[in-house]
């Protein structure tokens, strides 16, 4: 199977949709509010695709100063190629956009959290968020 990756492609907000219903990330993000998602896109420092046959099956969507922090805000595999070492690899096409020293910070979905101790994560206890 040829996956091919793309850096700061071009994605349309159906899209970004699809791979994020795909990946069931869509329960966590606000896939009805058009808006939100198109400046979700737009706003994003780094985004990288995997395709497959030109069908985009995952995307890491991250906010980052390139030097100190990088916020992995979405990575979402469609469930048909999870684990084949796709999202993995979106990680690392990420880590290559940034200085060495910058480090990726994620907030985990509650079913992956697994999945990134298992890939070299440190799970941090004190994560806050503040809603408006």
């Amino acid at each position: 199977m040829n996956i091919k990756y793309d850096i700061n492609k071009n994605i349309s907000t159906n899209d970004f949709i699809e791979i994020l219903t795909n990946s069931k990330l869509g329960q966590r993000r606000p896939i009805d509010d058009l808006e939100t998602i198109k400046s979700m896109i737009e706003n994003a420092d780094i985004i990288i695709t995997a395709s497959i046959d030109n069908k985009i099956v995952a995307i890491a969507r991250a906010i980052t100063n390139f030097s100190y922090c990088c916020y992995l805000s979405d990575l979402a595999v469609d469930t048909k190629y999870q684990k084949m070492g796709i999202g993995k690899k979106l990680i690392s096409k990420v880590q290559e956009q940034l200085n060495d020293k910058c480090k990726i910070i994620l907030l985990s979905a509650p079913d992956a959290t697994k999945y990134y101790a298992n890939i070299g994560f440190t799970q941090h206890n004190s994560a806050w968020t503040l809603s408006k």
